[in-house]
């Protein structure tokens, strides 16, 4: 009888919309009783179309009714919470297909409140109750439903998995520890999730100073862009001002000039809005990262937590500097000045000014490269990985190590025709292209042998014995001469001596961008010779070797 009380209580008391029991019910016109926000949300939904319905029934107000509290069924409502009395579980409170159900409900169950790792079951809140009073299961480990409780299970021994075998990295039962994984590095479980929670905090500092520096990153980055945009207005004023006084003859000059400090200016502006893009998705990125990590280091289930951990994706390298110089701006400033000479010369150096001015609008350039490498630790940063290109090599060659290492041989070695192979000199590029900051090694030997290390664009010449196929002896290649104990630079046929001590090994060390091209003795990092210039393609690496069973060879640095 008292069921059925509790049943029709719940059926008067209860919203037709939330299924819960009524707050601040509200009675229609039509006699339907709902939650004062209940129907109001319905309503305001309903608000464009200007008439509004009742759920139950359908029939249309106009226009929207104003509610006002229905004391008896608060009164109700309020008495059945003081009695004690509840109404039935919404449908709500039941387990749905993605719902984790209790396991000792019977019939229709209700949602797990909560599961137990050692009993491995879950439990609705009734049920919960009751698992906690008992004194059998107060050492129980509670945590949040979950549906993976049978995989805590051994498939071998149905036994609860309560170590970690670092040998074979799982998890496994008391029993598996003496039997299969006998002699195995094993632990518990907590202590296994012990320390990867220590590893796992150690990454989630990486990470939180990673997006510290990026967002100092990106103030550094939005006080430049108001510099630069400063900076140009200014320039623009000043040259503006000193074209007037030229009137007819610098008119179309100043123009140019200004449309010149426009562009770049948009250019400057645009590379550093990109970067401050960039590193904004990378502290998006950053932070949804910690979340991951977070997200399992809260896991309270140990096995859960290892099972997952090794999904885990390794940390991504930094596209950027831990800090970002700038340019100190001075490009901007020097066009006032330019233009200050020019008002002296007028007509009879316009044409020459011309170029002048708009090549020292053209190099302004916010952001500051990085400095060369001081050490071979940081030059080992730039490492690439380069092969030699079969194609390229000169049928007295013969390539090995996976293509790194060539050797001259007396005979001619079996290659295919190739429109790209060296006829005549004993030369061989290589597959990979270089631009940005690259690094590589080249063992040329001490003794025996004369061997060139160059970098060359990829449209030197390739056919006959002329210079145009020579490294070092074009304007398309640079070339270091190493020879016994001695080491000479050669570019568009002009040589240059290197002092520096002898090493087996050459560094190369390339900043494309930069026009910065270094050749470096490896046994102390000497510098041998460096050369600045503006490379206008991509570059190749190259070697070239004239004795007889001389090798050199393009060091494996990773």
């Amino acid at each position: 009888m008292e069921q059925q009380e509790n049943h029709l209580a719940r059926q008067i008391l209860s919203c037709p919309i939330c299924l819960d029991l009524l707050k601040d019910p509200v009675t229609t016109v039509c006699g339907h009783r709902y939650c004062k926000s209940c129907i109001n949300t319905h309503w305001d939904k309903e608000e464009e179309r200007g008439s509004y319905s009742c759920p139950q029934c359908r029939q249309t107000f106009t226009p929207k009714p104003v509610l006002e509290k229905n004391t008896m069924l608060a009164a109700l409502v309020e008495e059945l919470k003081k009695t004690g009395r509840r109404a039935a579980p919404a449908d709500h409170c039941y387990a749905g297909p993605e719902d984790v159900a209790c396991d000792v409900c019977t019939g229709r169950k209700l949602k797990a409140l909560k599961s137990g790792l050692n009993c491995l079951a879950s439990y609705c809140e009734k049920h919960l109750q009751r698992h906690i009073q008992s004194a059998s299961f107060k050492k129980h480990k509670l945590v949040e439903p979950s549906e993976k409780l049978q995989e805590n299970i051994c498939s071998r021994h149905n036994e609860v998995m309560k170590m970690f075998c670092r040998t074979d990295q799982q998890c496994i039962c008391y029993l598996c520890s003496v039997e299969e994984h006998k002699g195995h590095d094993t632990v518990s479980g907590a202590a296994e999730r012990t320390k990867r929670q220590r590893e796992l905090g150690l990454r989630r500092q990486t990470i939180r100073k990673r997006v510290q520096d990026t967002e100092k990153d990106v103030k550094l980055l939005q006080q430049e862009k108001k510099a630069v945009n400063g900076s140009a207005d200014k320039a623009v004023e000043d040259s503006e001002e000193i074209f007037t006084e030229l009137i007819r003859l610098l008119e179309k000059r100043s123009s140019d000039v200004e449309q010149q400090i426009r562009s770049q200016q948009e250019t400057e502006v645009s590379r550093v809005r990109e970067l401050q893009e960039r590193l904004e998705q990378e502290i998006t990125e950053l932070k949804r990262k910690a979340h991951e990590l977070k997200q399992l280091s809260d896991t309270e289930d140990h096995n859960q937590f290892l099972h997952n951990y090794p999904s885990l994706s390794p940390l991504s390298e930094s596209t950027h500097s831990s800090s970002i110089s700038i340019r100190p701006l001075r490009n901007f400033e020097d066009v006032t000045a330019a233009v200050s000479q020019v008002r002296g010369r007028l007509q009879d150096i316009l044409s020459e000014t011309e170029t002048e001015i708009l090549q020292i609008v053209s190099q302004v350039d916010v952001l500051l490269r990085q400095p060369e490498p001081k050490t071979r630790a940081d030059f080992l940063k730039y490492s690439q990985e380069i092969t030699l290109d079969p194609n390229t090599a000169n049928r007295r060659l013969l390539l090995s190590k996976g293509n790194r290492k060539v050797t001259r041989m007396r005979e001619d070695q079996y290659y295919s025709n190739h429109p790209d192979r060296f006829t005549d000199y004993y030369q061989v590029l290589s597959k990979e292209s270089l631009t940005g900051r690259c690094y590589w090694e080249v063992e040329v030997g001490v003794v025996w042998g004369e061997v060139s290390v160059a970098v060359t664009y990829k449209n030197i010449s390739r056919a006959g014995k002329s210079d145009e196929c020579f490294f070092g002896f074009n304007d398309k290649s640079w070339s270091l001469y190493c020879y016994g104990n001695s080491y000479s630079f050669f570019f568009n046929n002009i040589w240059t001596p290197v002092t520096g001590p002898v090493s087996s090994r050459v560094g190369v060390y390339l900043d494309h961008s930069a026009g910065v091209l270094s050749f470096y003795s490896v046994s102390d990092m000497t510098l041998l010779h460096r050369v600045q210039t503006t490379f206008t393609q991509p570059l190749y690496a190259g070697i070239r070797v004239r004795w007889i069973r001389a090798t050199a060879e393009i060091c494996k640095l990773k």
